[in-house]
């Protein structure tokens, strides 16, 4: 960071008064000073020979830039729980849905900027100037036309919109592909998805993401009322995880991964999100088991 700081030229006012201009400065090496994301440098410069000396100080304070994501759908099962974890590691949270701000209370949802729009109309001059990273959770079930829309259409718009404003980073919840049959993937639902990625590899080829949970549990909270998916999926998870190295040689079998892909939490979801964020050396495509080993080195 030191090595990009140039620092001014020093005005002559600087020099002590009781040197000649013929004799030698001495400029000790700048101390770093760090606060708050601030910092400052000091330099010292003192006279040689015996000589009355001085100490001018001359102090450089810049930002240190801090991350900001934009989640799309952050009013969402997956969104919200994006959106607590960010807030949790000190990360800027702008969420964009339709609804806006959640309608329960926890200390977290305060601590986010909530914009109630739809990715298609939403004026993105007020969401993506700063943003470091863009993490879509956009998706949904519904008429195949639906589904190519809003799991297709409305993430490659956000991809697009996001490569132009230059945001360094795109982050998209996608979806396993459960092994099934070409047949049943050519629904709007995949079809969607896998456009999306292509979108996401092909405008951030360095620095895109792409997350393949299978079934998400968790706390999902609708309308008011909580869903415990956490009492299904946490149990499947440790009865797969037991029995995986008897049911790998099934895994060929088409449609095999509806039973034995594992259920992945929420909250590793998550944390896999964020150590995209944070971690410029994690981009690509992630399987199950990848998510669950990014959110691990977030925990650890």
């Amino acid at each position: 960071m030191a090595s990009f700081l140039s620092l001014p030229a020093v005005s002559p006012r600087l020099i002590p008064t009781a040197f000649s201009l013929k004799r030698p400065l001495i400029n000790t090496s700048p101390n770093l000073h760090f606060k708050n994301h601030r910092f400052a440098v000091s330099c010292s410069y003192s006279g040689v020979g015996g000589f009355e000396s001085s100490t001018s100080t001359i102090d450089v304070v810049a930002d240190v830039k801090s991350e900001k994501i934009v989640v799309l759908g952050g009013n969402g099962f997956v969104g919200s729980a994006i959106c607590k974890a960010a807030v949790s590691k000190g990360i800027e949270v702008v969420s964009v849905n339709r609804s806006g701000r959640p309608s329960y209370s926890d200390s977290w949802i305060d601590q986010v900027t909530w914009i109630s729009g739809d990715v298609f109309y939403v004026n993105w001059d007020e969401v993506l100037p700063g943003a470091t990273a863009v993490v879509s959770t956009l998706g949904g079930f519904g008429s195949d036309e639906q589904m190519s829309k809003v799991n297709g259409e409305a993430n490659v718009l956000a991809v697009n919109t996001a490569k132009e404003y230059g945001i360094p980073k795109f982050i998209l919840i996608s979806v396993h592909d459960y092994n099934l049959p070409s047949f049943l993937l050519s629904s709007g639902y995949f079809t969607g998805k896998r456009k999306a990625e292509s979108a996401v590899l092909s405008k951030f080829p360095n620095s895109g993401i792409v997350l393949r949970p299978g079934f998400i549990y968790g706390k999902r909270k609708v309308d008011g009322f909580e869903i415990p998916l956490d009492l299904v999926g946490e149990p499947a998870e440790r009865i797969l995880k037991a029995i995986e190295n008897f049911t790998k040689p099934l895994s060929s079998l088409p449609a095999s991964d509806l039973l034995l892909a594992p259920p992945v939490s929420v909250d590793d979801v998550a944390l896999a999100v964020i150590n995209g964020v944070t971690d410029d050396d994690f981009f690509g495509v992630f399987t199950i088991e990848q998510i669950k080993e990014a959110a691990q080195k977030v925990r650890v």
